[in-house]
């Protein structure tokens, strides 16, 4: 037997329709359109796993006929829906399940107080039987002036309440509305490679502020930066900022020592341990060999346990409560992982047992016995809460419109903090990743936990919305890393291949809301990465929202090759290349085709990939000729090429124009080869040019900084 069949009907025909009438029924792909165009059918064995790990049996013909039943039948099991998500002007149907023939009442309580009726209309849906109940349909509208925000739905019958959350978000985001006919240039950096003297190795929340105010007073809009979400608690911690423990808190790697207020108040020995500490690791910002973060983040640690011993004054007490107060059981928890993570070690089998949720008898205990750690934990937290506001506030203080637009990554590593403290909301038995593509042939597994579509629409939203407001604390936008995700994403069920995956469909409308309406409160804009496979709707929905997109001058193209730069979308942040490329100095020089040929990640010959490679390059180059933008072919010099491609996008329509850092400086080293994890040093490259290691002390005097910053502000003030 196989597959968990044990009817030997089970193998017809009829069998494999219904497979994939249940699937289809709870969101999961049984099909899907390739990068190159082809239709190609999910496998059985691949919609079997992913059904598994959404929690639907799918044995055998009859196992799964009964999963239909009851899935039809579930909605009608309910007086209310799990969650109502509606659009802010826009009246929001309700079905509302009751014994057939009773009364019901249906009503809003606002978050400001206020209260709201809802008006029942017809509803001709015939009675249902549900377990032996003939069960109504009752259809009632949420008015629509019900303002924006995070509501109640109630419903009373019989003398019984019943309440599910109701969110009302914003047709389109203002932050975007109040951007229209405005356009802003802005660097894109990854903070941990661009180091000043200062640094204790790596980039920090100081050299954020430092990079900000720069970059603001030569007239930048915004700093866009990577992920900046926690690793590990101690070293070794993961090098990737796309693959954090958790997404809602910050990586304390990142804290300057210096800028905590307490470490002047350290005694004679501390702070000179503490001197000590940076000393041996300044020498390492003058060095172009990889990041070390272990090294840095060890010695920090240890840094900053000194400085945790200082005593708070009560100001700076009574703020730290504060803090832990309004973060709540979020920073509880993981506070708590952090510290058991601390004592216990990533592969301890006390994390399928015993400390399997922070809610379990050991985990109570241990988080009595681990209090002063738990509270470090927290105060790490609050210190980088601290140091980011400074860094926003530095950089709106330079003249940035926007500031510093964090990155949202597309999920979790598995072990880490929300997986543990999240694992009510997330699906087991898969991984996320992406189907074969032109730049990753053999496809990608993140090795990420999904959120379960359902199981997170049934928690209201709650852990999603938490950490948007968290990250939106003190950003000017954010960046969100593979937005397509919040529509569908690629799952691969364990022991499968990238490429033996399939989608998984999400409630777009509840999650793109949520994400509007959150950062419309903070008064940030939301840039989407929107590239790669997608359905062709989904970027118009975006941009109907007020959702920016993202393009990339490589791969903005049509059937006849690149697209003039009148054609770009306004409502977009365009630039050149991105850190899944090498820097344009060494794109040109087909290092992408060179790194992945040696690591063995071609399906095809390298003499085929490099023709193409320089066929495309050529394209777009000869685009530029046209504009006037580069002299003949025979012209080799890389500088001018690199701003005359920066010059081009300020051709273009769109209000966000990102100019990334390692292209101001010459940079050719690839920070990240998708597809990879060992087999290169992704995310360990520190920013660099021709001449060595670039620091932020002598940014603003790098000619080569110096000319492609006043390239893109003289195109952009005189349209090129």
């Amino acid at each position: 037997m196989a597959d968990g069949i044990d009817n030997e009907n089970d193998h017809g025909p009829g069998a494999a329709e219904l497979l994939r009438e249940l699937a289809a029924t709870h969101g999961v792909g049984t099909s899907y359109r390739g990068w190159d165009g082809a239709e190609r059918s999910v496998t059985d064995s691949t919609l079997r796993g992913v059904l598994a790990a959404l929690g639907v049996p799918a044995g055998g013909a009859d196992e799964m006929e009964r999963s239909l039943a009851e899935a039809r039948l579930a909605p009608w099991r309910r007086l209310l829906p799990p969650v109502a998500v509606a659009r802010e002007g826009q009246e929001l149907l309700v079905n509302v399940h009751v014994p057939h023939g009773s009364a019901v009442s249906v009503w809003i309580a606002a978050e400001d107080g206020g209260r709201y009726e809802a008006t029942q209309r017809e509803n001709w849906d015939a009675p249902v039987d549900v377990d032996g109940v003939l069960t109504g349909r009752a259809t009632f509208a949420v008015p629509d002036h019900v303002p924006l925000g995070w509501h109640t739905l109630l419903a009373e019958h019989e003398g019984t309440v019943s309440q599910c959350p109701l969110v009302v978000t914003p047709q389109r985001l203002q932050t975007t509305e109040a951007l229209a006919g405005r356009r802003n240039w802005g660097l894109t950096a990854q903070l941990y490679s661009v180091r000043s003297s200062r640094s204790w190795g790596i980039g920090d929340f100081a050299d954020l502020a430092d990079l900000a105010t720069i970059t603001g007073e030569e007239g930048a809009g915004f700093l866009l930066v990577n992920p900046l979400h926690a690793a590990e608690p101690r070293p070794p911690v993961e090098d990737s900022p796309y693959l954090p423990t958790t997404r809602r808190y910050f990586n304390p790697l990142y804290l300057r020592v210096e800028e905590i207020p307490e470490y002047g108040y350290l005694d004679p020995a501390g702070r000179a341990e503490v001197e000590r500490l940076a000393n041996q690791l300044h020498a390492a910002n003058h060095s172009t060999g990889l990041l070390d973060r272990n090294s840095s983040y060890g010695a920090k640690l240890t840094a900053l346990e000194l400085v945790f011993g200082v005593p708070r004054d009560p100001a700076r007490a009574r703020a730290f409560a504060d803090f832990c107060t309004e973060q709540g059981q979020g920073l509880d928890d993981f506070a708590l992982w952090c510290a058991l993570a601390e004592k216990l070690g990533p592969g301890a089998p006390q994390w399928a047992g015993a400390a399997s949720a922070p809610d379990t008898a050991y985990c109570k205990e241990q988080g009595a016995l681990l209090a002063r750690r738990i509270e470090f934990h927290r105060w790490l937290q609050w210190l980088c809460d601290q140091q980011l506001e400074t860094a926003q506030r530095s950089a709106r203080r330079s003249g940035m419109e926007i500031g510093v637009v964090h990155d949202l990554a597309v999920g979790v590593k598995q072990g880490g903090a929300d997986d543990w403290s999240l694992a009510g909301v997330l699906a087991r038995g898969v991984t996320v990743g992406a189907p074969p593509d032109m730049f990753n042939q053999q496809g990608q597994n993140w090795t990420q936990p999904p959120w379960h579509p359902a199981r997170l629409a049934e928690s209201g939203y709650t852990a999603y919305r938490d950490m948007l407001r968290t990250v939106l604390r003190h950003a000017g936008g954010i960046r969100v890393d593979h937005i397509l995700g919040l529509f569908r994403l690629w799952w691969i069920p364990e022991g499968a291949g990238p490429g033996e995956g399939t989608y998984v469909y999400y409630d777009h409308e509840a999650l793109i809301g949520i994400l509007a309406l959150e950062a419309q409160r903070a008064g940030a804009v939301v840039i989407g990465e929107d590239l790669g496979v997608f359905e062709p709707w989904v970027r118009d929905y975006l941009a109907g929202r007020g959702i920016f997109g993202t393009s990339i001058l490589w791969f903005e193209h049509d059937a006849d090759g690149p697209i003039p730069p009148e054609r770009y979308r306004q409502q977009c942040l365009t630039s050149v290349n991105t850190h899944d490329l090498p820097p344009t100095a060494g794109y040109l020089a087909g290092e992408h085709v060179t790194l992945r040929e040696s690591l063995g990640l071609l399906q095809r010959p390298v003499e085929e990939e490099r023709a193409e490679a320089a066929a495309e390059q050529e394209a777009v180059l000869g685009l530029l000729r046209k504009r006037s933008l580069l002299p003949g072919p025979g012209h080799q010099d890389v500088q001018d090429t690199v701003e005359a491609l920066y010059a081009f996008t300020a051709l273009t329509p769109s209000s966000l124009l990102g100019v990334a850092l390692v292209d101001a400086v010459g940079e050719t080293r690839t920070q990240n080869q998708p597809g990879t994890s060992t087999q290169y040093p992704n995310w360990r490259i520190p920013l660099a040019g021709p001449r060595g290691p670039v620091l932020l002390d002598a940014l603003q005097d790098d000619p080569r900084y110096r000319s492609l910053v006043g390239t893109i502000k003289t195109a952009l003030h005189h349209g090129v």
